[in-house]
């Protein structure tokens, strides 16, 4: 139950972050500095949002620090905010699944696919072996 509520919440921490920023990105950024810049220009607050919340959340829910549950709060969360990222596309800016799937293709959608592998993996990456107070129930 703990690794479901870590998964959740810092889902919708990072998801927060980035549903802020993405209209920034699209409206304000690309039309300037094209949609590769942008996207780098946004990756740093993402990745900041990821360190900040997978440090936080498994620390606030005291979830066991073991590869099986940080791994499988990374894993579901990346699997929520997909489900999120399509929603959004689809009926906030219209973009269908096709779409969105080939956009990872390009060179923005690379860095995006980049910042997907961190946001799974930085649970682990910044968790993996350190001690919790209590037992995990």
């Amino acid at each position: 139950m703990r690794v479901a509520a870590a998964a959740l919440l810092y889902c919708a921490i990072v998801f927060a972050v980035g549903l802020a920023l993405g209209p920034i990105r699209v409206v304000w950024l690309e039309p300037k500095l094209g949609e590769v810049l942008a996207e780098f220009c946004e990756a740093p607050f993402l990745l900041a949002a990821m360190v900040l919340a997978s440090r936080w959340v498994p620390q606030v829910l005291r979830l066991r620090r073991d590869l099986a549950s940080l791994g499988l709060m990374g894993l579901s969360a990346l699997a929520i905010q997909q489900g999120a990222d399509l929603a959004v596309g689809l009926y906030l800016r219209g973009i269908t699944p096709a779409d969105q799937l080939a956009h990872f293709a390009t060179a923005a959608g690379l860095i995006y696919v980049g910042l997907l592998v961190a946001f799974a993996a930085m649970p682990i990456l910044l968790n993996r072996g350190q001690r919790r107070a209590e037992p995990q129930e």
